[in-house]
C-alpha cells in the first residue's frame, strides 16, 4: 500500500507558476512509476506527466510539454510538478498517482492522492 498526499494548489493569474507536491508514505521510485493527472469540471481525467522512478524517464502531455516539469526528491519521498506559464485552461483538480509502469492511462495506476485544486484566472 502507498498513501499519496498532494499539496501546493491554489489560485494564480495566467502566466504565473505553481509547484505541486505529492508526498508518498514510503519510497516508491524503485518499483513504481509516478504520474500527475488532472480533471476539470465536466471533463474526463487527463494525463499530465509521468516519471518512471528507477530510470528517470519522463513523458508529458502535448498540452503541458515545455511548461510543466515532473521531478522527485528521493530523500523526501516526494514528487513535484512545476507548472510555469499557466493558462486558464490548466484549471483543474490535479492528482498524483503511482503504478507499476509509466503510462498515460489512468487505469494503469493503482494508488491515488485526494487531489489539489489549481485555478488559473485570466
Amino acid at each position: 500500500q502507498v498513501q499519496l498526499v498532494e499539496s501546493g494548489g491554489g489560485l494564480v493569474q495566467a502566466g504565473g507558476s505553481l509547484r505541486l507536491s505529492c508526498a508518498a508514505s514510503r519510497r516508491t521510485w524503485s518499483t513504481y512509476a509516478m504520474a500527475w493527472f488532472r480533471q476539470a469540471p465536466g471533463k474526463e481525467r487527463e494525463f499530465v506527466a509521468t516519471m518512471y522512478g528507477s530510470s528517470g524517464i519522463t513523458a508529458y502531455a502535448d498540452s503541458t510539454k515545455g511548461r510543466f516539469t515532473i521531478s522527485l526528491d528521493n530523500a523526501k519521498n516526494t514528487v513535484y510538478l512545476q507548472m510555469n506559464s499557466l493558462k486558464p485552461e490548466d484549471t483543474a483538480v490535479y492528482s498524483c498517482a503511482a503504478g507499476s509502469k509509466a503510462s498515460r492511462r489512468d487505469n494503469d495506476y493503482n494508488y491515488w492522492g485526494q487531489g489539489t485544486q489549481v485555478t488559473v484566472s485570466s
